[in-house]
């Protein structure tokens, strides 16, 4: 398992080429998610984000829920990059890649992994665009995923 956090813009497919090739022959399904910076939000046109973190315990907790995630579902492996500082539109913010045995289980932990990050990683994100500045909580429709996950 690798958990990152990123403070310049990282390359999604080199990072996910690297990921797929430590494959071993036990792994025949690698899922995939990479989120990007969106140009606009509801708020009007964005011109970046900024992505705060606590040092050290955002690592933590993001191999936690990795760790936890890995056992639920049966992975060979997990790699998990978030970024974090300035981020403009178009750049990854977050990579989360998947190995396991059959697609089924890829799928579903690159998904409630996601989940995860977006409502229980210590992250800070502020939104900077011709709206002026804003914070961005979780939504609600993430929240209702979040909360079917249970724990």
């Amino acid at each position: 398992m690798r958990v990152a956090i990123a403070d310049k813009p990282f390359s999604a497919d080199s990072m996910l080429a690297q990921f797929a090739d430590s494959r071993t022959g036990a792994a025949g399904a690698l899922a995939s998610f990479v989120g990007y910076c969106r140009d606009v939000s509801d708020a009007g046109d964005v011109h970046q984000l900024q992505l705060d973190h606590y040092p050290g315990l955002t690592e933590a907790e993001i191999t936690r829920l990795a760790n936890t995630i890995i056992e639920r579902h049966g992975l060979i492996d997990l790699l998990v990059v978030h970024r974090v500082g300035v981020v403009t539109p178009n750049e990854p913010i977050v990579l989360v890649a998947a190995l396991s045995s059959h697609r089924a289980q890829a799928f579903a932990a690159v998904a409630e992994l996601m989940d995860y990050l977006k409502t229980d990683a210590p992250f800070w994100k502020r939104e900077a665009g011709s709206g002026g500045e804003r914070w961005i909580e979780p939504t609600d429709a993430d929240r209702a995923r979040r909360a079917a996950l249970g724990e």
